[in-house]
């Protein structure tokens, strides 16, 4: 049967309705035009149009956020306070609203109708900050604040061209960023081995253009808004976008396209309403008497494919299969219930799989915390440093941020093309390592950072108040690095873990949920900043550990080290979860002879390195000793 539904996908159909046999059909992706895609589309060229797009994207709006405050300040005449509160709502909404655009992609629009037409929306946000920027009528009027005068602060409708501008870039940055890792990834076909084993090839990529935007935006356009003026800044902000739109359609002819699937929360729901209608049914004494478990689909979408018609209970959230069990009135009549009553197997298999990797979601939060603190806290540190290079060169300490980049755009390629092989040689992964191995060294690295981040600090400060002595601005680099390093192993990771996982038709909106960690980071590190500083200021007489603008009075050491050891928990928390989510839960008495033999294939497959590194379910069987399978 497997060999005759392979033999019928090879069948397309043109447009003279005349039927070949010499095309491939791609799964269910299509063309630009509506048609089943062929071998000629996907693959690292179309890919490659898309990281155009993610690499301009980046460098616009890295380039907006890393200067924002000092626009706010200077031109907008804001409070400091409010200058504060206003990027740190801009970066968390960018963020969150990364959801809203893997959903309106996976159930209405599509990845690339999504992407482009919200890219046009922040492309038209950058050229009104630019607009706003270069006329004198939409600013309040020029001042020198630093100088002690007393400016006028933007109101009414200048203050509302402002927010307009800056908050079309934020919905259009939110809705394109998931869009662009799902999409590129699409590119490669589960049923392509050669595509399939540079799928990790390609995280790999996005995460080298997303490192070489990042430093472009950090040092050239930086430098273009300072020297330049704002408006010129926002305006290359602009430019860059629409390079990347340029790219985002020049590949539109060799696009995987995934069809919009509807609605994508709503069998989510079904499920929930319908274990909570049925929750005082008994469980049947057979898991194959659930509704719909002899036609399940297993494989690309949240481990089902449409190549098995065998279905292996799993007793995670074993709540949630209430909602399979028929009424007795509705067996009895053999009447049809309503979908928010009676759901299929592989429904509520999918929405166990989404309750299963929140809790690796939850570990990368503390991840993202301490990403705050080297984009804040250690570029204070920097600043009270010798910033020196040469007699009359001196590195902003901003420019700290570029460091773990700079190194990243040399370590990436040589992780992708040497590493990755040798590793492959041994544990047989197409990716070196499994997705959940990666964010678990990176994690490991976070701590790392803390810990020399830690002891740096400890050294600037004894040196500043003990011995007069600046130290210089190199001293600061370990940390910065070693968090590049952890960033490449954890984000990468994440991203390529959700995406594997994600059912059918939300690969956008999983990715989408991995940003979300970044916005929970960052309100996290403004939680803990005010309740240590609240708390350590009751127990001493100097504000606390954070509570002077003077790093060399302040306990920042205290706070790194505080920062270690909660990362450090965080990891132990995290291999608890990761060995939970990879544990198998079957029942054996619904593993029949043949399920054996699909887990023994399985197996196999993965033994020797075959398609299945799409399909999460193998992945998970794969690590089944024999003990577990009856």
């Amino acid at each position: 049967m497997e060999g005759l539904r392979r033999q019928q996908s090879m069948e397309y159909y043109k447009g003279d309705n005349t039927m070949t046999s010499d095309v491939v059909v791609e799964d269910n992706t299509v063309d630009w035009r509506g048609r089943p895609s062929r071998p000629k589309h996907g693959g690292m060229r179309a890919a490659a149009f898309v990281l155009g797009l993610q690499s301009f994207e980046i460098m616009g709006i890295a380039a907006v956020g890393n200067n924002l405050i000092t626009y706010v300040i200077n031109e907008m005449h804001f409070p400091l306070s409010n200058s504060a509160n206003i990027v740190t709502n801009f970066v968390g909404t960018v963020f969150l609203l990364a959801l809203l655009g893997g959903y309106i992609s996976d159930s209405y629009l599509g990845s690339f109708w999504t992407m482009l037409i919200f890219g046009f929306v922040e492309l038209s946000g950058f050229i009104l900050l630019s607009v706003q920027a270069h006329l004198p009528q939409l600013k309040p009027p020029k001042c020198n604040i630093t100088n002690g005068e007393v400016c006028e602060e933007a109101k009414g409708f200048k203050a509302f061209i402002f927010f307009i501008a800056l908050y079309l870039v934020a919905l259009g940055s939110g809705c394109v960023k998931p869009n662009m890792i799902a999409h590129g990834a699409d590119q490669f076909s589960p049923d392509n081995p050669k595509q399939t084993n540079k799928l990790s090839t390609y995280f790999n990529a996005a995460y080298f253009a997303f490192s070489m935007g990042e430093l472009i935006a950090l040092t050239v356009l930086v430098w273009v808004q300072t020297h330049s003026g704002m408006d010129v800044g926002f305006g290359v902000s602009a430019a860059a976008m629409a390079m990347g739109l340029i790219s985002l359609v020049s590949g539109t002819l060799y696009y995987r396209n995934k069809p919009p699937q509807g609605s994508i929360l709503t069998p989510i729901a079904q499920v929930f309403v319908a274990a909570m209608v049925k929750r005082k049914q008994a469980y049947p004494s057979n898991p194959q008497m659930l509704h719909g478990s002899h036609n399940v689909n297993y494989g690309n979408n949240l481990g089902f494919s449409s190549d098995t018609d065998t279905f292996i209970h799993t007793q995670k959230f074993r709540f949630l299969d209430k909602a399979c069990i028929k009424s007795q009135d509705g067996m009895m009549s053999n009447t049809k219930e309503s979908p928010w009553r009676l759901c299929s197997v592989s429904q509520v298999n999918q929405v166990k799989i989404l309750l299963s990797v929140i809790p690796i979601f939850a570990c990368t939060i503390i991840f993202n915390t301490i990403l705050a603190q080297l984009q804040t806290f250690s570029v204070q540190q920097g600043s009270m440093m010798d910033t020196r290079l040469t007699k009359s060169f001196h590195i902003p300490p901003a420019s700290l941020q570029s460091i773990p980049y700079i190194m990243l755009i040399f370590v990436v390629p040589l992780y992708d093309t040497f590493f990755v092989p040798f590793i492959r040689r041994f544990t047989g992964h197409p990716s070196g390592i499994s997705p959940l191995q990666r964010i678990g060294f990176g994690l490991c690295f976070a701590t790392l950072s803390m810990v020399s981040a830690a002891l740096m600090e400890k050294k600037r400060r004894d040196s500043a108040t003990n011995s007069n002595e600046t130290i210089s601005i190199f001293w600061i680099t370990p940390q910065f690095l070693i968090f590049g390093i952890s960033e490449m192993f954890t984000a990468v990771g994440l991203i390529e873990f959700f995406y594997k996982q994600s059912m059918k038709g939300m690969q956008a909106f999983f990715t989408a949920i991995t940003y979300c960690s970044y916005s929970f980071g960052f309100y996290l590190s403004s939680l803990l900043v005010s309740l240590v500083n609240k708390i350590t200021s009751r127990s001493s007489d100097d504000g606390g550990w954070l509570g002077d603008n003077n790093l060399n009075k302040d306990r920042l050491d205290l706070f790194y080290w505080l920062l270690a050891v909660l990362s450090f928990l965080n990891f132990l928390n995290y291999l608890f979860w990761s060995r939970w989510f990879s544990r198998d839960d079957y029942s054996s008495s619904s593993t029949t002879g043949h399920q054996y033999e699909i887990h023994h294939a399985e197996r196999q497959d993965h033994q020797n390195n075959k398609l299945h590194c799409f399909n999460p379910s193998k992945q998970i069987d794969a690590q089944l000793s024999e003990e577990n399978i009856p």
